[in-house]
């Protein structure tokens, strides 16, 4: 790939972060995401094109809104930056083809899935759901190739992916007395399952799992957070997910591999 076209991709990756952006604000309010156009969320004011460049124009204006000088989060920046190194990122290892524009396209939704959740606590339905329907359907389109799933292994991923998930959360309610998974959490494990087949599924619970384990008994430790309060399990999930699709494979062989240890 020439150093022009990775350019390129990161400058559209820009943008669609920007839109990412819009998103994330959005979603959660309810609002619609195409219209009115960008405004400044402390005084409403339109945002215009120039102050609204990717990247740049946060740093052009000081990290401030130019008409109430409200300070703008460095979140936006960063979801803006994140997502072009995805984009180039994700094309460069899978190809510039239907499978590698498709992935990348569930990168856009994880990162979106992900800041909502920590900032909110939810999982949109109107990503994940969409999101189920959309990795069943190319799983039956002749144009996509692993590591997306055929659709046998895209209907099994679903099933035991939302099912097995769901099933963990009721029997973990009924014996410990409180909630401990998510619908949401649900439908997009559902949702992966439906991207990237069941074969994906083991090492991203696990790896989200430990993830998740890990960050929140860091934060308890950190911030003296109470530990009745609940931890987001969606961002986990969402980088277990992408976890295996570059190391997944890799991993299996190598644990598939290993002599049987007999105790």
């Amino acid at each position: 790939m020439s150093w022009d076209l990775m350019a390129l991709l990161l400058l559209i990756g820009a943008i669609w972060g920007s839109f990412l952006n819009v998103c994330i604000h959005r979603i959660p309010l309810e609002e619609s995401v195409v219209l009115p156009n960008s405004r400044c969320p402390a005084c409403r004011h339109i945002i215009a094109w120039y102050d609204n460049i990717p990247i740049l124009s946060w740093f052009v204006l000081r990290a401030r809104c130019r008409h109430c000088q409200t300070a703008i989060s460095p979140v936006y920046p960063i979801i803006e930056s994140l997502t072009a190194l995805l984009t180039l990122s994700t094309l460069l290892h899978f190809g510039l083809t239907p499978t590698g524009i498709a992935l990348t396209v569930l990168g856009y939704a994880l990162i979106t899935l992900t800041v909502i959740d920590f900032e909110h606590y939810i999982l949109p339905d109107v990503i994940t759901l969409p999101g189920i329907v959309i990795g069943v359907v190319l799983s039956l389109l002749p144009w996509f190739s692993p590591p997306l799933a055929s659709w046998q292994n895209a209907l099994i991923g679903v099933t035991a992916g939302g099912g097995g998930l769901w099933l963990f959360g009721w029997l973990f309610q009924r014996f410990a007395g409180k909630e401990g998974m998510g619908l949401g959490d649900v439908k997009l494990t559902a949702l992966l399952g439906a991207w990237l087949g069941w074969q994906a599924l083991p090492f991203t619970i696990f790896a989200a799992a430990l993830l998740g384990s890990f960050v929140g008994l860091l934060w308890i430790a950190v911030s003296g957070r109470d530990r009745s309060l609940p931890i987001p399990f969606g961002p986990y999930l969402a980088l277990g997910a992408w976890g295996y699709l570059y190391f997944g494979p890799t991993v299996y062989g190598w644990y598939l591999g290993r002599p049987l240890m007999m105790f």
